[in-house]
């Protein structure tokens, strides 16, 4: 494995892990049950996908130079199509979205989506 994914791989994993501590020990101080809401299946969702996206730019960031920013926003749309179809109905399902579980699918969302984007402007700048 590339030298390049294998570190955004261990950027992505050290991110998520500390998101998901500090995530589960805000949930404790609240004392909010910390395994609801799916919380772990969408850390775990999310750290695929964008390990997933992020493997396949840098695969593919030759062969379809031009379109690699559409592949990005494909990424992103297969995210939150996981979302709607795993997420959703479950949080739905009692009528109504609730603080908490808004913020199991988007807090790792967001983190990994934070740590997506050095990586890609890098890989994007070197293709030029």
């Amino acid at each position: 494995m590339n030298k390049t994914v294998l570190g955004f791989f261990f950027k992505l994993l050290a991110g998520v892990s500390l998101v998901l501590a500090l995530h589960l020990f805000i949930l404790h101080s609240l004392s909010y049950p910390l395994w609801e809401d799916r919380i772990l299946l969408s850390y775990i969702i999310n750290f695929l996908l964008a390990f997933l996206i992020l493997f396949t730019i840098f695969s593919l960031r030759n062969t379809f130079r031009e379109q690699l920013g559409f592949i990005f926003m494909g990424g992103s749309l297969l995210k939150f199509l996981f979302f709607f179809l795993l997420f959703y109905p479950v949080y739905k399902a009692d009528g109504e979205a609730s603080g908490y579980e808004f913020a199991a699918f988007f807090v790792p969302y967001l983190t990994c989506l934070l740590i997506e984007f050095p990586d890609l402007i890098k890989i994007l700048r070197n293709n030029r």
